[in-house]
């Protein structure tokens, strides 16, 4: 505005004194020219002061946005890590016949199918959770019919016992399976032992089997 101003007081000084007072100079249309120019100045300036303020109301969405973005991709990253982390499956057959033993065996079921995690060591026959979390356990036992023999291997946690296979006939084959969940803590050993005097039958068709999984993880509770 004192831009215009002063271009206007120039104009007016330029004048010479003598002509000011003329007719064709005209005081008051140019005073009414510099105040439509100072209203114009003003709504300019006001129009600049919004569009500033939308700026900054439009800067500080996109902060708020970059940061919401930022936070679900970290979750994101979290969920897809645990997700990795948490797949563990196991399958296994024995692929030999084993027993009878005088005292608790522990079969080592040493075929392979599906070892996701490795959890499972096909050098003792132990899974050892590799994390807190429910899982799931099933077990197939056959063996060749016998008057004096059954097939009788249970699933051990931690050395308690928790389920059984048995079957009994005097001839032909028999086979039992059975199947559990279990709460299990990190670290925990779950494996299968084959009762004294019984024996379990397997071959390279992979009568006798070993599986478990994990069904879903668990938060361990702050200490």
């Amino acid at each position: 505005m004192l831009i215009f101003i002063t271009v206007l007081m120039l104009n007016v000084w330029a004048i010479p004194a003598d002509d000011i007072f003329l007719p064709n100079i005209n005081i008051l249309e140019e005073l009414g020219k510099m105040k439509i120019m100072e209203t114009r100045l003003e709504s300019m300036e006001k129009e600049m002061e919004r569009l500033r303020t939308e700026n900054t109301a439009q800067g500080k969405e996109l902060d708020t946005l970059r940061e919401t973005t930022n936070d679900v991709k970290t979750k994101m990253d979290d969920l897809i890590k645990r997700n990795e982390v948490s797949k563990v499956a196991f399958s296994v057959s024995l692929s030999s016949s084993d027993g009878p033993h005088i005292s608790l065996h522990t079969l080592i079921y040493k075929h392979i199918f599906l070892n996701t995690g490795d959890a499972y060591d096909a050098n003792t026959g132990i899974f050892t959770a590799p994390m807190k979390g429910v899982y799931v356990f099933r077990l197939f036992s056959k063996a060749h019919g016998s008057s004096d023999k059954a097939v009788v291997a249970g699933l051990f946690n931690n050395g308690q016992h928790e389920i059984s296979t048995y079957a009994r006939q005097s001839s032909g084959f028999i086979g039992s399976s059975n199947g559990v969940s279990l709460l299990l803590e990190k670290g925990d050993k779950i494996y299968v032992n084959l009762y004294p005097g019984y024996w379990i039958f397997d071959n390279e068709h992979h009568h006798s089997t070993f599986s478990g999984h994990l069904l879903f993880p668990m938060r361990s509770e702050p200490t």
